[in-house]
């Protein structure tokens, strides 16, 4: 005889990371940023980072032997280029693997990538389902997709699920671009802050968001706001390949948003992470745009459109920025002996890309996550490493 199944209501004390959940007529939207943020920041492709729920999941306590979750994706597309993985949605049971799904139908958001325009299809929701679990009192975390939004529409389980209590591990808020955020890898527990996170026993806020790390000060003020044991902000490869910034600004920038998180986090561990290598932006400054040799003949490459010359006078590159960011943490150091500085090519430096290609130019592949998140877990939270000892 088959168990009925219980509603089981979507509150707020069953999410991890999440900032915010938005209410809709649809079913309720994870977000990464608040509301004032997102009013203050109207930009489409920070609206569609931060909603996108990378490092977000459902944790409870539960008998349950068949959890369902209906969600209404919404899948991006880029017209000319071929399709891309749809979202994972990932079980763990007691900390382990148990199950990965898919949902089917849902919207789709179709991109220009050569005028920027956008169309959205809509569609219908779907379910997955999770069968055959331990018969036993357990928790278990429903970690949502990293690359796609996910409007939760329903949770049925057959036993109830009761919310979990924090358990006392040093909650790591991160920021971050689409790096960070997870492009490339292939499952929400595969990105290297879930991977880092794991391996070091920390609870993860991820505030990575692709084509969106550009030390906008919104997001320095919900870092500021979010309580958090350990912090690291990893700056740089959206200001180069979005050549937002000069040198000047660039050094203003930095200053003012590591000031802002320390009003909130004072006497917080805070490690600024410099760019991982990425040769196209290495000495050639942005802006990064498609290659459009790659339109229609496999997945879509990058290509830096900047002119070296350019840099004596401001324009920046990774290689101006690291050397940048290593000597304003030295400055800073000399007051703030809880900050730190990680040069991300000690996460993926030149060896790495000469194994370990990044297939589009610009990031990593889910390999190449695992990679990273071991050597960060290793290098930051690990003997010595600025976020160890929380």
């Amino acid at each position: 005889m088959t168990t009925p199944l219980l509603t089981i209501p979507l509150t707020d004390d069953l999410f991890r990371g999440a900032l915010e959940l938005e209410r809709t007529g649809r079913g309720v939207q994870p977000h990464r940023l608040p509301g004032w943020a997102r009013r203050q920041l109207p930009d489409p492709q920070l609206l569609m980072a931060e909603a996108q729920p990378s490092g977000v999941r459902l944790v409870g306590r539960t008998r349950a032997t068949r959890i369902e979750l209906d969600s209404l994706p919404t899948r991006v597309t880029y017209v000319g280029a071929p399709a891309r993985p749809d979202g994972v949605y990932e079980l763990l049971v007691d900390g382990a693997p148990a199950g990965r799904a898919t949902v089917d139908g849902g919207d789709v958001l179709a991109i220009d990538p050569t005028t920027g325009a956008r169309e959205v299809r809509p569609g219908a929701p779907g379910t997955v389902t999770f069968a055959d679990l331990p018969d036993r009192d357990k928790t278990v975390e429903l970690w949502l997709p990293h690359n796609e939004l996910a409007t939760l529409v329903g949770l049925r389980a057959d036993a109830p699920v009761e919310p979990v209590p924090a358990d006392g591990r040093p909650v790591w808020l991160h920021h971050g671009s689409s790096i960070s955020h997870g492009s490339n890898a292939l499952t929400p527990t595969g990105t290297w802050p879930a991977l880092a996170a794991r391996a070091a026993g920390v609870d993860l806020v991820n505030l990575g968001f692709g084509g969106s790390a550009l030390l906008d000060p919104q997001t320095a003020r919900t870092m500021r706001d979010v309580p958090a044991d350990l912090v690291s902000v990893k700056i740089g490869i959206n200001i180069v390949n979005g050549d937002t910034m000069r040198l000047r600004a660039f050094t203003a920038a930095v200053h003012g948003f590591l000031d802002t998180i320390r009003d909130g986090h004072p006497r917080t561990p805070l490690l600024v992470v410099s760019p991982l290598l990425c040769p196209i932006h290495e000495d050639t400054p942005g802006p990064g745009a498609f290659d459009p040799s790659s339109f229609g003949s496999g997945p879509v490459r990058f290509m830096a459109t900047g002119d070296p010359a350019e840099v004596p006078a401001g324009r920046l590159t990774l290689t101006v920025v690291r050397d940048e960011l290593r000597r304003i943490v030295a400055q800073r150091r000399q007051e703030d002996l809880l900050l730190g500085y990680l040069d991300g090519r000690e996460l993926y430096g030149a060896d790495d890309a000469a194994a370990h290609p990044l297939p589009d130019a610009l990031h990593p592949d889910a390999a190449t996550h695992r990679v990273v998140g071991e050597r960060f877990a290793r290098l930051a939270f690990g003997p010595g490493g600025a976020l160890a000892g929380a």
